[in-house]
């Protein structure tokens, strides 16, 4: 497997909250000296390349990928655009599970969608409906989200408690029961 491509693909999908280097280390199992040779690469590269917009950064101790700063006017534009103003069906999804579940960090939604969800927190972040409300005193510190008052206005709420009760319907509730028989099956 491409060193570089891991590192870029785990910077990836660690969106906004980034890894340490010790976690690079870890999870490809190589030393710290390396992944930091490799990080350093990696910066090389895009910044080498004037048709690539991205670049990697290092805050915190915490290395994230992020666009170039001469292409923010145009992500702004796009943040903006009514193009994004949308609430997409997997914003929606992404934001009922932070209403639902709040707070709760973003590998925990990435856990209950099975997919990917960087790119629907920051926008949901963007418009204000979503919001850091703390971090998980766990490694690597991860951000809690949850709604802002911004979501409530856009929902016409005035509380969290006027939230639809979550139901399951019949189909679910026999998958749910299936899936615990056969992981209780195993666990004996």
């Amino acid at each position: 497997m491409n060193r570089l491509a891991s590192i870029e693909a785990i910077l990836f999908v660690a969106g906004e909250e980034g890894v340490r280097a010790d976690e690079l280390s870890r999870l490809l199992e190589i030393s710290e000296d390396e992944v930091m040779q490799a990080l350093h690469e990696l910066k090389e590269q895009y910044l080498s390349r004037e048709s690539c917009a991205l670049s990697v950064i290092d805050t915190a101790k915490r290395f994230k990928l992020v666009t170039k700063k001469e292409y923010a006017e145009v992500v702004k534009s796009y943040a903006h655009s009514p193009a994004s103003g949308n609430l997409t069906k997997a914003i929606l999804e992404v934001l009922s599970i932070i209403a639902y579940k709040q707070p709760v960090t973003r590998m925990e939604i990435d856990e209950i969608r099975g997919v990917q969800s960087s790119g629907a927190v920051q926008k949901l972040s963007l418009h204000g409906l979503i919001a850091e409300k703390g971090r998980l005193k766990t490694p690597g510190r991860p951000v809690l989200y949850g709604t802002t008052d911004a979501f409530l206005d856009y929902f016409g709420l005035k509380s969290l408690e006027e939230l639809p009760e979550l139901s399951i319907d019949e189909e679910e509730k026999e998958d749910n029961l299936f899936f615990e028989t056969f992981q209780k099956t195993f666990e004996e």
